[in-house]
């Protein structure tokens, strides 16, 4: 039999689409990348999913699994390839309030999850701008970060058990709903971040969060980011570490917002170089209570940490959201990042971490460089502070690839001056390929290399990524 009508047998005649029909399955979020996969698959199943698996592997076919295809590295390039869309396995099959745990299907739709653990008064506190599209399979494939990761961990540390469909085809149980196992090799946390190029994430068991009971939520003008890095330190100390997000925001961010986003505006009224939007939460009863003035005491406490900054000059203005819609102004300000990010011409999109106190040094030494190769070249840039994530995008002076390359070589040379990664939340996909031949370990990049083809010796899933 043909191959489609072989893939129709296994998923149904309208779940297998090639042609128009694939149009967009064929690109990625960024539109760097476009390519003609051989079919696209929607299984509803993990058996039907595991059907589709053993036959491409029987036929040395591959596969490149697609999420909500919101990622930004070419992760889900599929020329000639099946894709396997798991848009139909979206269940959230349940969530038990008293075990914190949700267990939904890897289609689950972020932002859905954020609403059904909302009901029960918990939280799954991964967040970032495309929680509208992104699954929790492609979440889990990116060991994806975001605004929250200063408190509550990125995606590894939100998962407890997966369930898995290996490069031969076989299901991987590890449903675990367990805090503790020492029982061998940590399997889930070897998918976690594999970009499905190990397995196909089929369900998770996701960790939850008591919900706060009240945010206190501000954007805070400083003199430097080491004041913007004191000001964390105390709020830190002063609410048992309950800063849920610090994030960095330049003048030029801030410019770019409201030339760019309809209805925006400016969060002070006067321009600052240095803007951090900053979010506190706390689950503490008496922490959530309105004082005499009518705030509540999380605020208030925010408000003595900025008025004492304030008196010795580190801060510089600051303006406190005093209500929902207030808050949500500051947050769509913040999310608005990749969407700002895609209007710069000639794009070169870094993703690095440095340690929290060598940011400022590491922004300082990028743009001297970036200047001595294109003098003509303009950075943008905005980042989690909290947690030393930059993303640090370039706009180079003309489409030149050879040009682009330094430029992002010049960048990783800086990143690991300060003893950090050119890869911090994004992954590798296709776009990093030449970072990680060029940065990552070799014995390391040796290591990884026999495990993939161990566990997938036909180059089955996702061929072409993560290993250069």
């Amino acid at each position: 039999m043909d191959i489609l009508d072989q893939l129709r047998k296994i998923v149904g005649r309208t779940h297998v689409l090639n042609g128009d029909d694939a149009e967009r399955y064929s690109a990625d979020w960024l539109k760097q990348y476009h390519w003609t996969p051989l079919a696209v698959v929607r299984p509803s199943s993990t058996d039907e999913v595991a059907r589709v698996v053993t036959f491409a592997d029987q036929n040395k076919l591959s596969i490149v699994p697609m999420g909500g295809n919101t990622g930004l590295t070419g992760a889900t390039r599929a020329q000639d390839c099946i894709v396997i869309s798991l848009e139909r396995m979206s269940k959230i099959r349940k969530v038990r309030k008293d075990a914190k745990i949700a267990i939904v299907e890897a289609g689950a739709i972020l932002s859905n999850v954020h609403s059904a653990v909302d009901d029960h008064e918990l939280v799954f506190p991964l967040t970032f701008g495309a929680k509208g599209s992104a699954t929790i399979g492609g979440v889990i494939g990116t060991n994806a970060g975001g605004s929250n990761v200063l408190r509550y961990g990125n995606t590894r540390d939100l998962i407890l058990g997966l369930e898995v469909v290996t490069p031969r085809g076989q299901v991987m149980d590890l449903m675990s709903e367990l805090h503790k196992d020492n029982s061998g090799y940590n399997l889930r946390n070897l998918i976690i971040g594999a970009e499905g190029s190990l397995g196909i994430v089929t369900a998770a068991v996701l960790k939850l969060a008591t919900k706060p009971r009240a945010y206190a939520t501000a954007m805070v003008a400083v003199r430097s980011l080491a004041d913007a890095l004191r000001l964390l330190n105390d709020l830190q100390a002063n609410t048992g570490g309950a800063v849920e997000a610090f994030e960095y925001m330049p003048k030029a961010y801030i410019d770019r917002h409201i030339d760019n986003i309809p209805g925006a505006r400016a969060p002070f009224e006067d321009s600052h170089d240095i803007n951090i939007m900053l979010e506190v939460g706390t689950t503490i009863p008496a922490m959530a209570k309105s004082d005499d003035t009518g705030q509540t005491i999380i605020v208030s406490e925010l408000q003595s940490i900025l008025e004492s900054m304030f008196e010795d000059g580190a801060v510089i203005d600051a303006v406190v959201a005093q209500n929902e819609a207030q808050r949500r102004e500051m947050w769509e300000r913040r999310e608005a990042a990749a969407e700002l990010t895609l209007t710069l011409p000639n794009l070169i999109n870094n993703d690095v971490a440095v340690p929290l106190d060598q940011v400022e040094n590491f922004l300082t030494f990028a743009d001297k460089k970036v200047a001595s190769i294109d003098a003509a070249a303009r950075t943008f840039v905005v980042a989690h502070l909290g947690d030393g994530n930059i993303h640090y995008s370039v706009s180079a002076s003309r489409n030149d690839s050879d040009l682009k390359d330094t430029i992002m070589e010049a960048v990783e040379d800086v990143v690991l001056e300060f003893k950090g990664s050119f890869s911090a939340e994004h992954g590798i996909g296709t776009s990093k390929l030449s970072s990680m031949r060029r940065r990552k370990d070799a014995v390391s990049i040796e290591m990884m290399r026999q495990i993939k083809n161990a566990i997938d010796p036909n180059g089955t899933l996702n061929p072409g990524k993560l290993l250069p």
